[in-house]
């Protein structure tokens, strides 16, 4: 039997369960700005990918890199969603958001 698989469907699963709420409280305490935090693990992921001799390491790795590239987008969306009300927002960045509000209606996310 190949194991190997299942394991990279789990890792999967953990690393997306992981992301999701990384970015829900990156967009809270730093806001989309902080996009570059997840491009640049996923960039170390990616080239440690290259260099890890193992398929399934490099694979799990692989998937890493792209679930924080990935969040790069949802990090923006995740901003889109604040501004409708659909999250709380930062009380500490309340005037980013009114001046966000100000510049007209929010795109949907």
């Amino acid at each position: 039997m190949n194991f190997e698989g299942i394991v990279v469907g789990a890792a999967v699963f953990l690393i997306i369960g992981v992301c999701h709420p990384v970015v829900i409280k990156m967009e809270y305490q730093w806001g989309k700005q902080s996009w570059w935090v997840l491009a640049l693990v996923g960039a170390a992921f990616a080239v440690a990918s290259l260099f890890v001799t193992g398929l399934l390491w490099s694979t799990i790795l692989g998937a890493a890199a792209f679930s924080c590239f990935w969040g790069i987008r949802e990090i923006i969306a995740q901003e889109k969603r604040v501004l409708k009300g659909w999250f709380p927002e930062n009380p500490k960045r309340s005037e980013y958001y009114a001046r966000k509000r100000a510049q007209g209606p929010v795109d949907q996310a």
